[in-house]
Protein backbone atom coordinates (compact mmCIF):
# COMPACT_ATOMS: atom_id res chain seq x y z
CA UNK A 1 0.00 0.00 0.00
CA UNK A 2 2.67 2.44 0.88
CA UNK A 3 4.10 1.56 -2.83
CA UNK A 4 0.86 2.62 -4.42
CA UNK A 5 0.33 5.69 -1.96
CA UNK A 6 4.01 6.70 -2.94
CA UNK A 7 3.11 6.46 -6.85
CA UNK A 8 -0.21 8.37 -6.60
CA UNK A 9 2.32 11.07 -4.76
CA UNK A 10 4.45 11.03 -7.93
CA UNK A 11 1.90 10.88 -10.40
CA UNK A 12 0.22 13.82 -8.80
CA UNK A 13 4.21 15.90 -8.70
CA UNK A 14 4.92 14.51 -12.12
CA UNK A 15 1.40 15.26 -13.73
CA UNK A 16 1.31 19.05 -12.86
CA UNK A 17 1.21 21.36 -15.86
CA UNK A 18 4.94 22.81 -15.61
CA UNK A 19 6.55 19.62 -14.67
CA UNK A 20 4.53 17.77 -17.75
CA UNK A 21 5.45 20.46 -20.24
CA UNK A 22 9.56 20.50 -18.82
CA UNK A 23 9.31 16.42 -19.68
CA UNK A 24 8.05 16.87 -22.71
CA UNK A 25 10.37 19.69 -23.34
CA UNK A 26 13.57 17.53 -22.15
CA UNK A 27 11.46 14.06 -24.19
CA UNK A 28 11.59 16.27 -27.45
CA UNK A 29 15.27 18.11 -26.84
CA UNK A 30 16.75 14.78 -26.04
CA UNK A 31 15.30 13.23 -29.20
CA UNK A 32 16.28 15.47 -31.22
CA UNK A 33 19.78 15.95 -29.78
CA UNK A 34 20.18 12.15 -30.15
CA UNK A 35 19.18 12.38 -34.09
CA UNK A 36 22.13 14.49 -35.08
CA UNK A 37 25.44 12.71 -35.10
CA UNK A 38 28.49 13.81 -32.89
CA UNK A 39 25.89 15.38 -30.04
CA UNK A 40 25.28 12.93 -27.13
CA UNK A 41 23.23 13.56 -24.32
CA UNK A 42 26.39 14.16 -21.97
CA UNK A 43 27.30 17.12 -23.66
CA UNK A 44 23.41 18.28 -24.13
CA UNK A 45 22.75 17.83 -20.49
CA UNK A 46 26.34 19.56 -19.63
CA UNK A 47 24.75 22.57 -22.22
CA UNK A 48 21.57 22.96 -20.83
CA UNK A 49 22.61 22.53 -17.46
CA UNK A 50 22.60 26.33 -16.37
CA UNK A 51 19.09 27.01 -18.10
CA UNK A 52 18.08 24.66 -15.03
CA UNK A 53 19.38 27.05 -12.49
CA UNK A 54 16.24 29.42 -12.56
CA UNK A 55 13.79 26.53 -12.09
CA UNK A 56 12.23 24.46 -9.44
CA UNK A 57 14.18 21.41 -8.37
CA UNK A 58 11.84 18.41 -9.27
CA UNK A 59 10.99 20.31 -12.73
CA UNK A 60 14.71 20.78 -13.10
CA UNK A 61 15.94 17.07 -12.88
CA UNK A 62 12.82 15.82 -14.72
CA UNK A 63 13.89 17.89 -17.48
CA UNK A 64 17.36 16.88 -17.05
CA UNK A 65 16.05 13.41 -17.20
CA UNK A 66 14.03 13.72 -20.06
CA UNK A 67 16.87 14.60 -21.92
CA UNK A 68 19.08 12.11 -21.06
CA UNK A 69 16.39 8.74 -22.05
CA UNK A 70 15.31 10.75 -24.62
CA UNK A 71 18.70 11.12 -26.52
CA UNK A 72 19.43 7.00 -25.60
CA UNK A 73 15.99 6.90 -27.90
CA UNK A 74 17.18 9.53 -30.70
CA UNK A 75 20.59 7.99 -31.14
CA UNK A 76 18.53 4.77 -33.06
CA UNK A 77 16.90 6.07 -35.33
CA UNK A 78 20.42 7.62 -37.13
CA UNK A 79 21.47 4.37 -36.42
CA UNK A 80 18.78 2.46 -38.45
CA UNK A 81 18.35 4.75 -41.59
CA UNK A 82 22.05 5.21 -41.99
CA UNK A 83 24.30 2.93 -40.44
CA UNK A 84 25.35 5.80 -37.78
CA UNK A 85 25.33 5.57 -34.20
CA UNK A 86 24.58 8.58 -32.17
CA UNK A 87 25.82 7.27 -29.11
CA UNK A 88 27.94 4.07 -28.04
CA UNK A 89 24.65 2.46 -26.72
CA UNK A 90 23.37 2.13 -30.22
CA UNK A 91 26.51 0.62 -31.98
CA UNK A 92 24.88 -2.63 -31.83
CA UNK A 93 21.27 -1.38 -33.54
CA UNK A 94 23.33 -0.64 -36.72
CA UNK A 95 24.18 -4.16 -36.89
CA UNK A 96 20.50 -5.45 -37.90
CA UNK A 97 18.64 -2.37 -37.76
CA UNK A 98 20.43 -0.67 -40.70
CA UNK A 99 19.68 -4.63 -42.40
CA UNK A 100 16.38 -4.28 -41.94
CA UNK A 101 16.09 -0.64 -43.32
CA UNK A 102 18.24 -1.74 -46.66
CA UNK A 103 15.15 -4.99 -46.61
CA UNK A 104 12.51 -1.99 -46.89
CA UNK A 105 11.74 -2.73 -43.33
CA UNK A 106 12.86 0.50 -41.68
CA UNK A 107 9.61 1.61 -40.26
CA UNK A 108 9.59 -2.32 -38.38
CA UNK A 109 12.83 -1.71 -36.93
CA UNK A 110 12.01 2.22 -35.73
CA UNK A 111 8.82 1.12 -34.43
CA UNK A 112 10.13 -1.88 -32.23
CA UNK A 113 12.98 0.09 -31.36
CA UNK A 114 9.95 2.35 -30.01
CA UNK A 115 8.29 -0.30 -28.34
CA UNK A 116 10.94 -2.04 -27.12
CA UNK A 117 12.24 0.90 -24.96
CA UNK A 118 8.78 1.86 -23.53
CA UNK A 119 8.24 -1.35 -22.36
CA UNK A 120 12.10 -2.04 -20.78
CA UNK A 121 11.25 1.97 -19.45
CA UNK A 122 7.91 1.28 -17.43
CA UNK A 123 9.28 -1.95 -16.20
CA UNK A 124 12.60 -0.45 -15.14
CA UNK A 125 10.50 2.59 -13.27
CA UNK A 126 8.53 -0.17 -11.31
CA UNK A 127 11.68 -1.81 -10.45
CA UNK A 128 13.55 1.44 -9.49
CA UNK A 129 10.20 2.04 -6.82
CA UNK A 130 9.67 -1.18 -5.72
CA UNK A 131 13.78 -2.41 -5.19
CA UNK A 132 15.89 0.80 -5.78
CA UNK A 133 17.86 0.22 -2.33
CA UNK A 134 18.44 -3.09 -2.32
CA UNK A 135 19.23 -2.99 -5.63
CA UNK A 136 22.10 -0.38 -5.29
CA UNK A 137 23.57 -2.07 -2.77
CA UNK A 138 24.27 -4.91 -5.43
CA UNK A 139 26.09 -2.30 -6.36
CA UNK A 140 28.00 -1.81 -3.48
CA UNK A 141 29.40 -5.50 -3.67
CA UNK A 142 31.40 -4.43 -7.05
CA UNK A 143 35.24 -3.51 -6.00
CA UNK A 144 37.22 -2.72 -8.91
CA UNK A 145 38.37 -6.59 -9.01
CA UNK A 146 34.10 -7.06 -9.71
CA UNK A 147 34.45 -4.44 -12.26
CA UNK A 148 37.52 -5.34 -14.34
CA UNK A 149 36.17 -9.20 -14.62
CA UNK A 150 32.95 -8.24 -15.19
CA UNK A 151 34.26 -5.92 -17.84
CA UNK A 152 36.62 -8.87 -19.53
CA UNK A 153 33.50 -11.33 -19.28
CA UNK A 154 31.77 -8.47 -21.62
CA UNK A 155 34.69 -8.29 -23.88
CA UNK A 156 35.25 -11.76 -24.26
CA UNK A 157 30.99 -12.06 -24.69
CA UNK A 158 31.92 -9.13 -27.62
CA UNK A 159 33.27 -12.07 -30.15
CA UNK A 160 29.86 -13.20 -30.63
CA UNK A 161 28.94 -10.36 -32.21
CA UNK A 162 31.47 -10.90 -35.15
CA UNK A 163 31.01 -13.69 -37.45
CA UNK A 164 34.02 -15.52 -38.98
CA UNK A 165 37.24 -16.20 -37.38
CA UNK A 166 37.92 -15.64 -33.57
CA UNK A 167 40.98 -14.69 -33.81
CA UNK A 168 39.83 -11.50 -36.10
CA UNK A 169 37.13 -10.58 -33.24
CA UNK A 170 39.43 -10.89 -30.49
CA UNK A 171 41.78 -9.26 -32.76
CA UNK A 172 39.64 -6.46 -33.11
CA UNK A 173 38.75 -6.15 -29.28
CA UNK A 174 42.54 -5.82 -28.79
CA UNK A 175 42.92 -2.70 -31.65
CA UNK A 176 40.14 -0.86 -29.43
CA UNK A 177 41.66 -1.39 -26.61
CA UNK A 178 44.91 0.22 -28.29
CA UNK A 179 43.07 2.94 -29.32
CA UNK A 180 41.38 3.89 -26.23
CA UNK A 181 44.62 4.43 -24.26
CA UNK A 182 45.99 7.44 -26.53
CA UNK A 183 46.56 10.09 -24.77
CA UNK A 184 47.85 10.94 -21.16
CA UNK A 185 48.15 8.58 -18.48
CA UNK A 186 46.40 9.64 -15.59
CA UNK A 187 48.41 7.83 -12.99
CA UNK A 188 52.01 8.96 -14.74
CA UNK A 189 50.56 11.84 -16.48
CA UNK A 190 52.89 10.58 -19.36
CA UNK A 191 51.72 11.08 -23.00
CA UNK A 192 50.67 7.63 -24.72
CA UNK A 193 50.66 6.93 -28.47
CA UNK A 194 50.22 10.74 -29.47
CA UNK A 195 53.00 10.68 -31.75
CA UNK A 196 53.63 14.44 -30.32
CA UNK A 197 50.90 15.75 -31.17
CA UNK A 198 49.09 17.99 -29.02
CA UNK A 199 45.23 16.95 -30.18
CA UNK A 200 45.87 13.42 -28.75
CA UNK A 201 46.89 14.25 -25.33
CA UNK A 202 43.16 13.92 -24.54
CA UNK A 203 42.83 10.77 -26.07
CA UNK A 204 40.30 9.69 -29.01
CA UNK A 205 36.95 10.59 -28.80
CA UNK A 206 34.22 8.21 -29.62
CA UNK A 207 32.61 10.42 -32.13
CA UNK A 208 35.44 10.69 -34.97
CA UNK A 209 35.90 6.94 -34.07
CA UNK A 210 32.23 5.76 -34.45
CA UNK A 211 31.29 7.79 -37.67
CA UNK A 212 34.60 6.90 -39.49
CA UNK A 213 34.04 3.31 -38.51
CA UNK A 214 30.06 3.08 -39.59
CA UNK A 215 29.48 6.07 -41.51
CA UNK A 216 32.21 6.57 -44.03
CA UNK A 217 33.21 3.07 -44.27
CA UNK A 218 29.12 2.37 -44.79
CA UNK A 219 29.34 4.95 -47.70
CA UNK A 220 32.36 3.97 -49.16
CA UNK A 221 31.68 0.12 -49.74
CA UNK A 222 28.43 1.36 -50.97
CA UNK A 223 29.96 3.92 -53.95
CA UNK A 224 32.25 1.24 -54.68
CA UNK A 225 29.87 -1.88 -54.76
CA UNK A 226 26.95 0.27 -56.76
CA UNK A 227 29.41 2.05 -59.15
CA UNK A 228 28.56 5.41 -57.69
CA UNK A 229 24.56 5.19 -57.03
CA UNK A 230 24.62 3.54 -54.09
CA UNK A 231 22.57 1.14 -52.49
CA UNK A 232 19.03 0.87 -53.22
CA UNK A 233 16.70 0.02 -50.41
CA UNK A 234 13.45 -2.12 -51.12
CA UNK A 235 10.52 -1.08 -51.33
CA UNK A 236 8.94 -0.05 -48.27
CA UNK A 237 6.44 -2.66 -47.27
CA UNK A 238 4.88 -1.89 -43.50
CA UNK A 239 5.52 1.01 -41.25
CA UNK A 240 4.63 -1.67 -38.32
CA UNK A 241 5.35 -4.86 -37.15
CA UNK A 242 3.55 -7.74 -38.07
CA UNK A 243 2.32 -10.37 -35.51
CA UNK A 244 4.98 -12.57 -36.72
CA UNK A 245 7.75 -9.84 -36.01
CA UNK A 246 6.09 -9.18 -32.57
CA UNK A 247 5.97 -12.49 -31.88
CA UNK A 248 9.97 -12.81 -32.37
CA UNK A 249 10.35 -9.56 -30.82
CA UNK A 250 8.92 -9.62 -27.14
CA UNK A 251 11.25 -12.60 -26.03
CA UNK A 252 14.09 -10.65 -26.50
CA UNK A 253 12.62 -7.24 -25.32
CA UNK A 254 11.93 -8.83 -21.85
CA UNK A 255 15.38 -10.26 -21.84
CA UNK A 256 17.26 -7.05 -23.05
CA UNK A 257 15.09 -5.00 -20.30
CA UNK A 258 16.35 -7.41 -17.53
CA UNK A 259 20.11 -7.76 -19.20
CA UNK A 260 20.14 -3.53 -18.94
CA UNK A 261 18.52 -3.01 -15.75
CA UNK A 262 21.24 -5.27 -14.16
CA UNK A 263 23.83 -3.89 -15.68
CA UNK A 264 22.57 -0.02 -15.35
CA UNK A 265 23.38 0.22 -11.80
CA UNK A 266 27.15 -0.57 -12.34
CA UNK A 267 29.24 2.10 -12.83
CA UNK A 268 30.86 2.71 -16.13
CA UNK A 269 29.21 1.87 -19.21
CA UNK A 270 26.24 0.00 -18.03
CA UNK A 271 23.62 1.31 -21.26
CA UNK A 272 26.48 0.20 -23.84
CA UNK A 273 27.58 -2.90 -21.92
CA UNK A 274 23.96 -3.76 -21.45
CA UNK A 275 23.15 -3.50 -25.42
CA UNK A 276 26.22 -5.51 -26.39
CA UNK A 277 25.58 -8.34 -23.94
CA UNK A 278 21.83 -7.97 -24.63
CA UNK A 279 22.87 -8.67 -28.03
CA UNK A 280 25.31 -11.35 -27.63
CA UNK A 281 22.82 -13.22 -25.75
CA UNK A 282 20.29 -13.22 -28.30
CA UNK A 283 22.71 -14.52 -30.69
CA UNK A 284 23.78 -17.20 -28.72
CA UNK A 285 19.66 -18.35 -27.74
CA UNK A 286 18.66 -18.22 -31.67
CA UNK A 287 18.18 -21.19 -33.08
CA UNK A 288 19.21 -19.61 -36.49
CA UNK A 289 22.08 -17.33 -35.72
CA UNK A 290 22.76 -16.44 -39.04
CA UNK A 291 19.79 -14.37 -39.40
CA UNK A 292 21.60 -11.62 -36.99
CA UNK A 293 23.68 -8.93 -38.90
CA UNK A 294 21.31 -9.67 -41.99
CA UNK A 295 18.08 -8.40 -40.51
CA UNK A 296 16.64 -10.38 -37.45
CA UNK A 297 14.34 -7.87 -35.59
CA UNK A 298 15.77 -9.45 -31.92
CA UNK A 299 18.87 -7.78 -32.88
CA UNK A 300 16.63 -4.56 -32.51
CA UNK A 301 14.69 -5.16 -29.61
CA UNK A 302 16.92 -6.49 -27.23
CA UNK A 303 19.95 -3.94 -27.17
CA UNK A 304 17.33 -1.51 -27.50
CA UNK A 305 15.41 -2.31 -24.38
CA UNK A 306 18.76 -2.78 -22.54
CA UNK A 307 19.69 0.72 -23.50
CA UNK A 308 16.54 2.19 -22.03
CA UNK A 309 16.36 0.34 -18.99
CA UNK A 310 20.23 0.80 -18.25
CA UNK A 311 19.69 4.28 -19.09
CA UNK A 312 17.01 4.32 -16.32
CA UNK A 313 18.87 1.92 -13.86
CA UNK A 314 21.46 4.01 -13.66
CA UNK A 315 19.45 6.58 -11.40
CA UNK A 316 18.97 3.76 -8.80
CA UNK A 317 22.46 4.37 -7.42
CA UNK A 318 22.65 8.27 -7.98
CA UNK A 319 19.32 8.71 -6.05
CA UNK A 320 19.54 5.82 -3.24
CA UNK A 321 23.75 6.22 -2.19
CA UNK A 322 24.14 9.45 -4.01
CA UNK A 323 27.15 7.52 -6.56
CA UNK A 324 27.11 8.50 -9.73
CA UNK A 325 27.43 5.91 -12.38
CA UNK A 326 28.33 7.68 -15.09
CA UNK A 327 29.26 11.31 -16.38
CA UNK A 328 25.43 12.08 -16.85
CA UNK A 329 24.81 11.10 -13.22
CA UNK A 330 27.20 13.41 -11.85
CA UNK A 331 25.82 16.10 -13.68
CA UNK A 332 23.05 15.41 -11.85
CA UNK A 333 24.33 15.25 -8.62
CA UNK A 334 25.07 18.82 -9.36
CA UNK A 335 22.27 19.77 -10.19
CA UNK A 336 20.86 18.50 -7.37
CA UNK A 337 23.94 20.27 -5.58
CA UNK A 338 22.94 23.72 -6.72
CA UNK A 339 20.02 23.56 -5.55
CA UNK A 340 20.62 21.87 -1.96
CA UNK A 341 19.87 18.72 -1.95
CA UNK A 342 21.76 16.18 -1.04
CA UNK A 343 21.09 12.52 -2.78
CA UNK A 344 21.30 9.56 -0.76
CA UNK A 345 19.70 6.91 1.47
CA UNK A 346 17.89 10.00 3.40
CA UNK A 347 16.23 11.70 0.01
CA UNK A 348 13.03 9.20 0.09
CA UNK A 349 12.22 10.33 3.83
CA UNK A 350 13.09 14.16 3.82
CA UNK A 351 12.21 14.65 0.28
CA UNK A 352 9.41 12.30 -1.05
CA UNK A 353 7.81 14.41 -3.64
CA UNK A 354 11.41 14.83 -5.16
CA UNK A 355 12.27 11.38 -5.25
CA UNK A 356 8.61 9.78 -6.45
CA UNK A 357 8.14 12.46 -8.44
CA UNK A 358 11.21 11.92 -10.57
CA UNK A 359 10.30 8.15 -10.64
CA UNK A 360 6.44 8.90 -12.03
CA UNK A 361 8.12 11.41 -14.66
CA UNK A 362 10.01 8.23 -16.18
CA UNK A 363 6.78 6.30 -16.63
CA UNK A 364 5.01 9.89 -18.59
CA UNK A 365 8.65 10.13 -19.90
CA UNK A 366 8.56 6.88 -22.01
CA UNK A 367 5.04 7.09 -23.13
CA UNK A 368 5.90 11.08 -24.47
CA UNK A 369 8.73 9.65 -26.16
CA UNK A 370 6.63 6.99 -28.11
CA UNK A 371 4.07 9.58 -28.78
CA UNK A 372 6.51 11.65 -30.19
CA UNK A 373 8.35 9.41 -32.25
CA UNK A 374 5.58 6.42 -33.89
CA UNK A 375 3.81 9.40 -35.49
CA UNK A 376 7.35 10.09 -37.36
CA UNK A 377 8.39 7.12 -38.25
CA UNK A 378 6.90 7.98 -41.96
CA UNK A 379 8.86 10.89 -41.89
CA UNK A 380 12.19 8.99 -41.06
CA UNK A 381 11.58 6.43 -43.02
CA UNK A 382 10.98 9.01 -46.11
CA UNK A 383 14.39 9.73 -45.78
CA UNK A 384 15.71 6.45 -47.81
CA UNK A 385 13.56 7.35 -50.53
CA UNK A 386 15.66 10.37 -51.48
CA UNK A 387 18.58 9.57 -54.63
CA UNK A 388 21.47 8.75 -52.58
CA UNK A 389 23.55 11.09 -54.45
CA UNK A 390 21.99 13.40 -52.63
CA UNK A 391 21.56 11.67 -49.17
CA UNK A 392 25.12 10.86 -49.06
CA UNK A 393 26.70 14.58 -49.02
CA UNK A 394 24.13 15.19 -46.65
CA UNK A 395 25.35 12.61 -44.52
CA UNK A 396 28.75 13.86 -45.05
CA UNK A 397 27.56 17.63 -43.85
CA UNK A 398 26.49 16.11 -40.60
CA UNK A 399 28.84 13.90 -39.60
CA UNK A 400 31.99 16.54 -40.21
CA UNK A 401 29.48 19.23 -38.35
CA UNK A 402 29.15 17.09 -35.87
CA UNK A 403 32.81 15.71 -35.21
CA UNK A 404 33.84 19.37 -35.49
CA UNK A 405 31.86 20.84 -33.18
CA UNK A 406 32.22 18.23 -30.34
CA UNK A 407 35.61 20.51 -29.43
CA UNK A 408 35.53 22.97 -32.89
CA UNK A 409 38.81 20.94 -33.57
CA UNK A 410 39.01 20.11 -37.65
CA UNK A 411 41.38 17.79 -36.36
CA UNK A 412 38.68 15.63 -35.47
CA UNK A 413 37.27 16.08 -38.44
CA UNK A 414 40.40 14.33 -39.99
CA UNK A 415 40.23 11.86 -37.63
CA UNK A 416 37.08 10.82 -38.89
CA UNK A 417 38.53 10.27 -41.79
CA UNK A 418 41.14 8.11 -41.33
CA UNK A 419 39.00 5.91 -39.79
CA UNK A 420 36.63 5.84 -42.14
CA UNK A 421 39.27 4.57 -44.41
CA UNK A 422 40.39 2.13 -41.70
CA UNK A 423 36.53 1.03 -41.40
CA UNK A 424 36.78 0.21 -45.50
CA UNK A 425 39.71 -1.93 -45.42
CA UNK A 426 38.68 -4.07 -42.12
CA UNK A 427 35.53 -4.43 -44.47
CA UNK A 428 37.57 -5.61 -47.09
CA UNK A 429 39.31 -8.05 -44.37
CA UNK A 430 35.90 -9.26 -43.16
CA UNK A 431 36.42 -7.78 -39.55
CA UNK A 432 33.53 -6.54 -37.88
CA UNK A 433 33.88 -2.75 -36.34
CA UNK A 434 31.45 -3.68 -33.53
CA UNK A 435 33.94 -5.38 -30.76
CA UNK A 436 36.32 -2.64 -31.68
CA UNK A 437 33.73 -0.21 -30.71
CA UNK A 438 32.99 -2.12 -27.12
CA UNK A 439 36.86 -2.12 -26.76
CA UNK A 440 37.44 1.26 -27.34
CA UNK A 441 34.39 2.19 -25.09
CA UNK A 442 35.26 -0.03 -21.85
CA UNK A 443 38.99 0.10 -22.11
CA UNK A 444 39.77 3.27 -19.89
CA UNK A 445 37.50 1.76 -17.44
CA UNK A 446 39.50 -1.67 -17.83
CA UNK A 447 42.70 0.04 -17.04
CA UNK A 448 41.54 2.73 -13.83
CA UNK A 449 40.06 -0.28 -12.17
CA UNK A 450 42.91 -2.92 -13.04
CA UNK A 451 45.43 -0.71 -11.68
CA UNK A 452 42.83 0.57 -8.51
CA UNK A 453 42.69 -3.36 -7.57
CA UNK A 454 46.71 -4.07 -8.34
CA UNK A 455 47.01 -0.82 -5.49
CA UNK A 456 44.57 -2.34 -3.11
CA UNK A 457 45.63 -5.62 -3.54
CA UNK A 458 49.42 -4.52 -2.90
CA UNK A 459 50.14 -5.83 -6.33
CA UNK A 460 49.05 -9.43 -6.07
CA UNK A 461 47.06 -10.51 -9.33
CA UNK A 462 45.24 -13.63 -7.06
CA UNK A 463 42.98 -11.15 -6.20
CA UNK A 464 40.96 -11.14 -9.24
CA UNK A 465 40.32 -15.07 -8.93
CA UNK A 466 39.73 -15.33 -4.63
CA UNK A 467 37.08 -12.81 -5.08
CA UNK A 468 34.32 -15.08 -5.22
CA UNK A 469 31.97 -12.60 -7.51
CA UNK A 470 35.44 -11.66 -9.36
CA UNK A 471 36.37 -15.37 -9.58
CA UNK A 472 33.14 -16.39 -10.62
CA UNK A 473 32.89 -14.00 -13.73
CA UNK A 474 36.33 -14.68 -14.76
CA UNK A 475 35.25 -18.52 -14.66
CA UNK A 476 32.51 -17.99 -16.92
CA UNK A 477 34.48 -15.98 -19.46
CA UNK A 478 37.22 -18.51 -19.52
CA UNK A 479 34.47 -21.18 -19.87
CA UNK A 480 32.64 -18.92 -22.61
CA UNK A 481 36.01 -18.33 -24.10
CA UNK A 482 37.16 -22.10 -24.76
CA UNK A 483 33.51 -23.06 -25.89
CA UNK A 484 34.45 -20.67 -28.49
CA UNK A 485 37.77 -22.12 -29.61
CA UNK A 486 36.97 -25.43 -29.58
CA UNK A 487 36.87 -27.05 -33.01
CA UNK A 488 33.46 -28.39 -32.98
CA UNK A 489 31.86 -25.36 -31.73
CA UNK A 490 34.08 -23.07 -34.06
CA UNK A 491 33.10 -25.53 -36.84
CA UNK A 492 28.88 -25.12 -35.89
CA UNK A 493 29.57 -21.13 -35.63
CA UNK A 494 31.73 -20.68 -39.09
CA UNK A 495 28.69 -22.51 -40.82
CA UNK A 496 26.07 -20.51 -38.75
CA UNK A 497 27.46 -17.23 -40.87
CA UNK A 498 28.04 -18.59 -43.96
CA UNK A 499 25.81 -16.93 -46.25
CA UNK A 500 22.52 -18.43 -47.42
Amino acid sequence: MDLIANLLLGLSVSLSPDNLLLCFGGALIGTLIGVLPGLGPTATVAMLLPLTFHLPPVGALIMLAGIFYGSQYGGSATAILVNLPGESSSVVTCLDGHAMARQGRAGVALATAALASLFAGIVTTILIAVAGPPLAGVALAFGPAEYVSLMLLGLIGAVTLAHGSVVKAIAMILLGLLLSMVGTDVNSGDTRFTFGLPQLYDGIDFVPLAMGLFGLAEIIASLEQTGGAGRTTAPIASLWPKREDIRQAWPATVRGTVMGALLGILPGGGATLGSFAAYSLEKKLARRPERFGQGAIEGVAAPEAANNAASQACFIPMLSLGIPPNAIMALMIGAMTIHGITPGPQIMAKQPELFWGMIASMLIGNVILVILNLPMIGLWVRLLRVPYGYLFPAILVFCCIGTYTLNNSAFNVLLMAMFGVLGYVLRKLDCEPAPLMLGFVLGPLLEENLGRALLLSGGDPTVFATRPISGSLLATAALLLILMVMPSVRRRRDEAFKDE
